[in-house]
């Protein structure tokens, strides 16, 4: 076994963020690798086996579109596809899929196998490796006296790296509960990560503690289906990844049932048991996927909460209770459970259970995901405060890729708020530091209709090409449905409706047809029987029919991007002194100073921060460019 070994990046985890980090790293050309607690595990889906949802079907889309794996997997291992939201607008549809959890972590160890430039290194990160600055090296670096060089294994084992990414999940220092019994783990059946938690808070960045929980697993042939609602998938359902056109493989449903007013009496009867309420647990929850128990406490007027039933597997005896987190002892569990609708019988094969892990406040972090203290350190995913696969998976490839980028010599990628929901995830962490985790939610996007989950490609597929992490066969399946799309645009645009007499002298055509709402290409293709072999699937149609609906209220957003960049193309130096502002209210004050922000439209979206506490920061910032402007001119060396 070597001791000493040398690469460009070393990603810390193997879950979703660590996945697309090192993929994204790796197919820039970076020598990568993965340092792991268990290769085996990579991959695992260690909640509910789904991907996407609202906001999340977005995230994932996004991903793919630059070359991520996400996508790819969901399709490969899912056995349920579902469009979210089809009775509203197009801008808030999301797709989700129910997957073969074992499927899914097979198919991602298959990619890390496979992925050139890319190494797994089985062991525990204990610390971190340092060397002197060199010239070249960030001035926080030379401010420090030292810059971060690597890792250090708990085996003595050093990994040499000028960049490391720590994709921790929930197993930084983390502990695991039911009812009173805790024990250190970052998941079911595996240990957890605590010497590196020390060596993080050894740096001086500010962290603290989260929790969240999962559900017991039932007994597939426990429970009585004909006292359960069924939720089949789509007729015809929709790829994530947008290097598929369709899905032949069968799918199986997910089951609905309620917990019942009995449910909530064993519950509450048990409260003094539950590890939150007896005061084991410091960590924040989750607001958006509450605990039983937090249910229960919190909405006491409800007589029932809606459980679904999520097959692992089509070959798998297990179901997924989404639904009922919860951390309450086993027999407890196994009580509540069988006061369910159509549970009445069922076996619990794996109890519930809380976990508590530590994250990094995300303010210490730049729009990067680098921290800003300590430059080649990167952080992604739930130790930046958010919850989910697909959050973990974006922050993973930006972070891949901002390291990548590093390594060349350029500037980081930042995506915008509007041109991207990975863009609205990392701007949302730097400048609000969640006091809990982060979930996504189309609703947290202002500019909405310009991140729809269809045109992900469009937005992002071309900047994935030019930074070197889109490959040549998504290249080329976008550039032929980009021309299919121009091409059908045109062709639509030159012929008239025969359906509609003319007025007024001009008569309308083929593309005012497919503008008219509640007729859609549907309408058109019984009007144009040959626009299916134009090189269109159904869901190219659909993007087509959305651009051209939506066109008006698509261009007043681009207006408001315009209007709005200025501020978010005007960064704030690093040194910048908010306590020499006059006038600035102390709330103000205290809410740049703790943050730092990048730029002056960052500094707007501080909470704390006024309009009028705006325009006083962007009248200094103009009085500090103009006293630098005599020193940016050529210097002349004697």
């Amino acid at each position: 076994m070597e001791t000493e070994q040398s690469f460009d990046v070393l990603v810390v985890g193997g879950g979703h963020g660590g996945l697309e980090a090192a993929a994204a790293a790796a197919r820039m050309g970076a020598q990568v690798a993965m340092v792991t607690l268990e290769p085996e595990a990579i991959g695992r889906m260690s909640c509910n086996p789904a991907i996407g949802g609202l906001g999340k079907g977005q995230l994932t889309r996004e991903i793919d579109a630059l070359g991520g794996w996400m996508a790819l997997l969901a399709d490969e291992a899912g056995i349920q596809f579902r469009m979210l939201n089809t009775s509203k607008g197009r801008a808030v549809q999301s797709p989700r899929a129910q997957c073969h959890r074992l499927m899914y972590e097979r198919a991602a160890q298959a990619r890390v196998e496979a992925q050139k430039g890319l190494q797994v290194v089985a062991g525990e990160a204990v610390d971190f490796l340092w060397r002197k600055p060199k010239p070249s090296d960030p001035e926080s670096s030379h401010r420090v006296g030292r810059r971060l060089a690597g890792l250090l294994l708990a085996d003595g084992r050093r990994l040499h790296a000028e960049a490391v990414i720590l994709t921790t999940g929930t197993f930084l220092e983390g502990v695991l509960h039911t009812g009173d019994r805790q024990r250190p783990g970052g998941r079911h059946g595996e240990r957890g990560a605590a010497p590196l938690g020390r060596a993080l808070r050894a740096l001086d960045l500010a962290t603290g503690r989260l929790k969240t929980g999962t559900p017991p697993r039932i007994a597939a042939d426990s429970v009585d289906y004909d006292a359960l609602q069924e939720q089949p998938g789509d007729r015809n359902p929709v790829p994530f990844s947008f290097l598929n056109r369709e899905l032949q493989r069968p799918q199986i449903s997910c089951w609905l049932t309620r917990t019942s007013p009995e449910t909530h009496r064993i519950v509450r009867q048990n409260l003094h048991l539950a590890p939150m309420y007896a005061g084991r647990i410091e960590g924040v929850g989750p607001r958006y996927c509450p605990s039983l128990e937090d249910k229960v406490v919190r909405f006491a007027d409800r007589s029932g909460h809606t459980v679904f039933l999520e097959p692992e597997g089509h070959d798998s005896d297990l179901l997924y209770a989404n639904g009922i987190s919860t951390s309450l002892p086993e027999e407890v569990q196994e009580e509540f459970v069988r006061t369910i609708p159509g549970m009445e019988r069922a076996r619990l094969r794996q109890p519930g259970y809380a976990v508590e892990y530590t994250f990094v406040r995300p303010r210490s972090l730049r729009r990067s995901l680098e921290a800003k203290a300590w430059p080649g350190l990167y952080l992604a995913g739930q130790i930046c405060g958010t919850s989910g696969y697909e959050e973990a998976a974006g922050q993973g490839l930006l972070a891949g890729t901002n390291a990548a980028l590093a390594l060349q010599g350029k500037e980081p990628l930042v995506l915008g708020r509007h041109q991207a929901y990975l863009g609205v995830l990392v701007d949302d962490l730097v400048v609000s530091d969640p006091q809990e985790p982060y979930r996504m939610f189309t609703s947290r996007a202002e500019y909405r209709l310009l991140l729809r989950h269809d045109n992900a490609d469009a937005r992002l597929t071309p900047l994935g090409r030019e930074l070197g992490l889109v490959g040549a066969q998504r290249w080329q399946r976008w550039q032929e449905k980009s021309q299919a799309l121009e091409q059908a645009k045109n062709r639509l645009s030159a012929m008239r409706d025969p359906s509609s007499p003319a007025s007024g002298g001009k008569q309308r055509t083929l593309l005012d047809l497919l503008r008219q709402p509640q007729q859609g290409w549907k309408r058109l293709l019984q009007v144009l029987p040959d626009g299916a072999n134009w090189g269109l699937d159904r869901e190219d149609w659909a993007t087509l029919e959305a651009d051209l609906q939506y066109e008006g209220y698509i261009r007043r957003q681009e207006e408001q991007v315009l209007r709005s960049r200025d501020r978010e193309q005007s960064p704030l130096p690093e040194d910048f002194d908010f306590q020499k502002i006059a006038g600035l209210r102390n709330e103000a004050r205290e809410a740049l100073e703790q943050f730092q922000p990048e730029s002056l439209g960052a500094a707007g979206r501080l909470a704390g921060v006024s309009p009028a506490d705006l325009a006083l920061v962007e009248i200094a910032l103009r009085r500090w460019e103009q006293r630098q402007e005599p020193s940016q001119g050529p210097q002349v060396l004697s």
